[in-house]
């Protein structure tokens, strides 16, 4: 299948990062590598280093990217990493990164990678498959209350205790292994009258059990602290989330990051000696066009967030 993603924000976030100055960037979701070639392409010199734990995503990308020779630097790792792989590189500092949450067309639109509940597949999600958990791991195995903490917490679903005990109901009798199964179970635990509005009754299931396979929300903050670390002074991230879990994240992380005091709000002054590492760009997140709406409707929950390394 071939490998398809429409990059969400695209200008608007290659906008932020100037690679037009020159540099070295690092797009830690490279995915199809859409912001990686709009960084390559304003960029009079410098490197990109392109990461993404997808061995589809990298070999698409890298296809896609290979005219720009050594500008473009491909590697098979977690954004979490990026402070470890830096210095592997020879890098001791970038001048912008961007991270793209969430999940490509892609990963979405292939029946074999499992990640959707309009496509019947192997019971999977994991962006990178070389790793041990899997969905169908997490649905056959998780005991009941694990599985209602899974749902509950990532996918904010109101049903997610039937839903939990429904999956445990069904497994009892065989393993629960396409995505088309696990679909079924979810309508059925969802009452009849709440799976007549609003979006597809397994959609929460999916991205909560999604998220749990993939650690996606595992020490985000950290992640994010880390690459602030690596950026040089005047050093932008930008960072594209797609739920509110995501976004509720990045947003507190940015403001402690600009404003890290402990003190008491009533003292006089300032003495725990936190000093502020970042300005955030964007007192309100960039959302998409209409236009881009228009395009692309997988867009319509995009945020963009922006901060800038003092």
């Amino acid at each position: 299948m071939e490998y398809k993603h429409k990059s969400v924000l695209l200008n608007e976030s290659i906008d932020f990062l100037r690679p037009e100055k020159g540099g070295i960037f690092v797009d830690g979701t490279l995915g199809g590598g859409g912001h990686a070639e709009e960084i390559l392409r304003r960029m009079p010199f410098g490197k990109l280093i392109g990461l993404d734990r997808d061995m589809d995503a990298l070999t698409a990308a890298s296809d896609r990217l290979k005219g720009y020779g050594d500008a473009f630097i491909a590697v098979h790792d977690n954004f979490k990493n990026i402070p470890a792989v830096l210095p592997e590189l020879g890098i001791d500092g970038i001048d912008g990164c961007i991270l793209d949450l969430g999940v490509s067309s892609y990963q979405l639109d292939n029946p074999d990678r499992g990640f959707s509940y309009h496509h019947n597949g192997p019971l999977d999600m994991r962006m990178d498959t070389t790793e041990l958990l899997s969905a169908f791991k997490v649905v056959n195995e998780y005991s009941e209350w694990e599985l209602y903490r899974v749902i509950k917490d990532y996918g904010e679903e109101k049903w997610a205790s039937r839903i939990a005990s429904f999956i445990v109901r069904e497994r009892e009798k065989s393993p629960i292994a396409t995505t088309q199964q696990l679909v079924d179970v979810i309508k059925a635990a969802v009452p009849a009258k709440a799976r007549r509005t609003g979006a597809h009754p397994a959609r929460k299931t999916f991205q909560a059990i999604r998220i749990e396979v993939n650690g996606e929300l595992a020490h985000l903050d950290k992640v994010i602290e880390g690459i602030i670390k690596v950026l040089k002074p005047g050093g932008r991230l930008c960072v594209i989330s797609f739920h509110s879990l995501e976004d509720r994240i990045v947003k507190k992380t940015l403001k402690r990051l600009q404003d890290p005091c402990t003190c008491p709000p009533k003292a006089p002054q300032c003495v725990c000696g936190q000093k502020r590492s970042i300005n955030i760009l964007t007192n309100r997140p960039i959302t998409p066009s209409r236009e881009e709406l228009r395009d692309n409707p997988r867009s319509e929950s995009a945020k963009l967030r922006v901060a800038e390394k003092i």
